[in-house]
């Protein structure tokens, strides 16, 4: 379990510099932390699944960001248990990230996202989608995530339907069939993304960077691309109806 003490403290040092309040509200001490990891250690599987499911989001920062990481590991050893997991984890965004009605939508950057939310989507972003269950979508509609960084993150199938990704680094990002329909994409970062296949009807991508994206057979229907960038783009057999291109 060192592992997660230095993944912990290693994420605490990435957040220092920007984001003070955050790290003194993660940073209450060993003790804690020491005390998870004791629960967890020699339990099998299962029996740190269910601490996961009771500790994850009902504690402090320090012990969601320690569950999370040991989620990954049971994620990675025990392929029996992938699924659940990042069904688990996509729960624990969900839950805390506030449901965005088309009204509040808003490119708004000022809200960070909290560190065991990024560290959550990370998992997730990295996950082996060979061990995902055929035919499910993990479910990360409406979820609240300006401004975050999924640079080259593995998003293909999810379901992030009226999303809040304004300002997200999705830069070399695999979206491919994915459904961002009336998403939040207000000046994201997407280059060289794979949007092969996605669904963006009526999504916002007002000044988006899609440099070099495949949008091969992407559903544009009703999107607004106001000044969004799409030099080199593939937008070959892409759907465009109604598409907003220019003011």
């Amino acid at each position: 379990m060192l592992t997660v003490i230095i993944n912990f403290f290693h994420t605490v040092k990435n957040i220092s510099s920007t984001n003070n309040d955050q790290l003194s509200k993660t940073c209450l001490g060993i003790d804690t932390l020491q005390k998870i990891i004791s629960k967890i250690r020699h339990n099998s599987p299962k029996e740190r699944l269910k601490i996961a499911i009771e500790e994850l989001g009902n504690n402090t920062i320090e012990t969601s960001l320690t569950v999370i990481n040991d989620l990954e590991q049971i994620a990675q050893n025990h392929p029996q248990y992938h699924w659940i997991i990042m069904n688990i984890l996509s729960n624990f965004i969900r839950k805390n990230t506030l449901y965005i009605s088309p009204e509040e939508v808003t490119s708004n950057l000022s809200e960070k996202v909290r560190v065991d939310i990024q560290a959550a989507l990370t998992v997730i972003a990295r996950r082996d989608v060979n061990k995902d269950l055929e035919n499910e979508q993990l479910d990360l509609s409406h979820i609240d995530m300006r401004g975050v960084n999924l640079n080259g993150a593995n998003l293909q199938k999810i379901n992030l339907y009226q999303a809040n990704l304004a300002g997200a680094n999705l830069t070399e990002a695999n979206l491919a069939g994915s459904i961002l329909s009336a998403a939040n994409l207000e000046g994201a970062n997407l280059y060289l993304a794979n949007l092969e296949g996605t669904i963006l009807s009526a999504a916002n991508l007002k000044g988006a960077n899609l440099t070099g994206a495949n949008l091969h057979y992407a559903s544009l229907y009703l999107a607004d691309l106001q000044g969004a960038i799409l030099n080199d783009a593939i937008l070959d057999r892409a759907n465009l109806r109604e598409a907003k291109l220019s003011e």
